[in-house]
């Protein structure tokens, strides 16, 4: 019974050390992606969110571009216009400020 018991012990502890090592190599293995570009959204957007929260909604792409395209998004360091951001992007219908904020971190987030 010792015998059966002790390996039982040994198995566990074998795996319990693999675990260990798979959780290192994923660890290492993200050390190399980069960090996300923001923490928050509210930081994301800086003013413009603040400025989105109080737009009437629906609103389309165009709306929000002719009312906030001079809006500047600071990404990965470098500033771009909401108008630049959104240029790429069809023109969509959007029900509230969070819908705006999605679709612009989308493209931004590429």
């Amino acid at each position: 019974m010792k015998d059966d018991e002790q390996r039982r012990e040994e198995q566990e502890d074998r795996e319990e050390n693999h675990q260990r090592e798979r959780e290192l190599a994923e660890a290492k293995a993200r050390g190399d992606e980069k960090e996300p570009l923001f923490d928050d959204e509210s930081v994301r957007l800086g003013d413009l969110d603040e400025a989105l929260k109080s737009h009437d909604y629906p609103t389309t792409t165009a709306e929000s571009v002719a009312a906030y395209g001079d809006y500047e998004l600071e990404i990965q360091g470098d500033k771009k216009l909401l108008e630049y951001v959104l240029s790429s992007t069809d023109d969509q219908t959007y029900d509230s400020a969070e819908d705006v904020r999605r679709r612009i971190l989308g493209v931004i987030g590429r």
